[in-house]
């Protein structure tokens, strides 16, 4: 028998809400079942052609072996040079770290920093990984619900309510996974006034949608609408949404000097480096020829458009129109408190969720995994035939309910 007991970080976290649901449809699918998933939470085009085509170089030039832990002298000029031009800010190269994925990034950068009782402010909506990072790493989340009524945003108000001497960190997720809100510059700034008064808090920025943007020019960072905040902004992104680069793994972040070595420090003993063929990678996308984003949000918008038209003509179901990402969040009210044909109860969005996988066969996620209900997240990261599929299954799932 074995004698394991787990960790109390492992007892303490919930696995991937989002991870559970694609491993659902994957089971389904295995059974013969035809499904309709709207649950994907990456982009269903193809790496660009130029950046497979540099990762083969690099393999063929033999640059498969150990690089830096803060990444190839190659990857680490693309990122900085990104970062300036897209968000008009200049850091130097010990103000950046490199990992595997975005995810990781935000991860070691807990580890870095939390200590039993530092708390971590984060609105709800959330990516379901937030509050579980923070408490893997001895930390508290203190949630603070930012509903439809302020646009799935926090505002000053919240934020300074939620704000204790035992406050560490504070989130913000901009574009927004899962409800795709993009902060203006008025509202940062405003947010940075809170801030500014509060010299202990740090902002963790997270801004790995930042390319799929829909609205007019480009979308304001943090540091750049609040310079005062720098020494205490993490903005992290990677590779993986804008380029369509999940499974190369590469995320990086940039911020101060003294957070960042120590993220370093652990990452030299966590994963030594992140992959070498997937920095090349990285660098030719982050370098390269910027049309294939372009192409893929002009795509995305398209089917924003069609998904949010066609969810907001079901009855009992609304949504707003995203300003960025490739996820809708449905307002689900209307169905609760009915009954299925089965005659069973939709008590929450869970319960809703469950319905329309089972009797409708569409995937979608519920808006309890994010930290706020009755909602549900859709991503329209898939074609025009599978949204029109889906929104048409909705129609006929919801039309049934009693």
């Amino acid at each position: 028998m074995s004698v394991y007991q787990p960790a109390a970080r492992v007892t303490r976290i919930r696995e991937s809400a989002s991870v559970l649901a694609a491993a659902r449809v994957r089971e389904l699918k295995a059974e013969g079942r035809s499904i309709i998933d709207l649950t994907v939470g990456e982009p269903d085009f193809d790496t660009p052609d130029h950046v497979k085509l540099a990762a083969i170089a690099a393999i063929n030039a033999g640059e498969t072996k150990y690089t830096s832990v803060t990444g190839t002298p190659a990857l680490r000029t693309a990122i900085l040079a990104h970062v300036e031009k897209r968000l008009g800010l200049s850091y130097g190269p010990h103000q950046i770290t490199i990992a595997g994925g975005a995810k990781q990034v935000i991860f070691t950068a807990f580890m870095a920093s939390l200590d039993d009782g530092d708390e971590v402010i984060i609105p709800a909506p959330y990516w379901v990984s937030y509050p579980d990072m923070v408490l893997a790493n001895d930390g508290t989340p203190v949630i603070v619900p930012c509903g439809d009524e302020v646009g799935f945003k926090l505002t000053p108000t919240a934020l300074s309510a939620a704000i204790t001497p035992a406050t560490k960190w504070v989130i913000l997720n901009t574009p927004s996974n899962p409800t795709g809100v993009v902060y203006t510059r008025a509202e940062l700034e405003a947010l940075a006034a809170v801030l500014l008064d509060n010299p202990h808090v740090n902002v963790l920025t997270d801004e790995i949608y930042d390319e799929i943007y829909f609205g007019p020019g480009r979308m304001t960072n943090l540091v750049a609408a609040a310079p005062a905040l720098r020494d205490r902004v993490l903005v992290v992104n990677g590779v993986s949404k804008a380029y369509a680069m999940t499974g190369w793994r590469l995320g990086y972040a940039v911020g101060p000097e003294g957070l960042v070595a120590s993220i370093n420090k652990l990452q030299s003993q966590i994963s030594s480096c992140p992959s070498s063929v997937s920095q090349a990678a990285a660098a030719a996308a982050l370098a390269g020829d910027q049309r294939f984003v372009a192409e893929c949000v002009d795509a995305y918008r398209i089917r924003r458009d069609v998904a949010v038209a066609g969810l907001n003509s079901i009855e009992g179901l609304s949504c707003s129109s995203p300003d960025g990402a490739f996820y809708a969040y449905v307002n689900c009210a209307g169905a609760i408190g009915k009954t299925t044909p089965s005659g069973a109860l939709i008590s929450d969005d869970v319960d809703f969720t469950a319905y329309l996988l089972e009797a409708a066969s569409v995937a979608v996620i519920p808006g309890s995994a994010y930290g706020l209900g009755p909602y549900f997240r859709i991503s329209f990261a898939t074609s025009l035939d599978t949204i029109n599929s889906g929104v048409e299954a909705i129609d006929k799932a919801v039309r049934a309910l009693n």
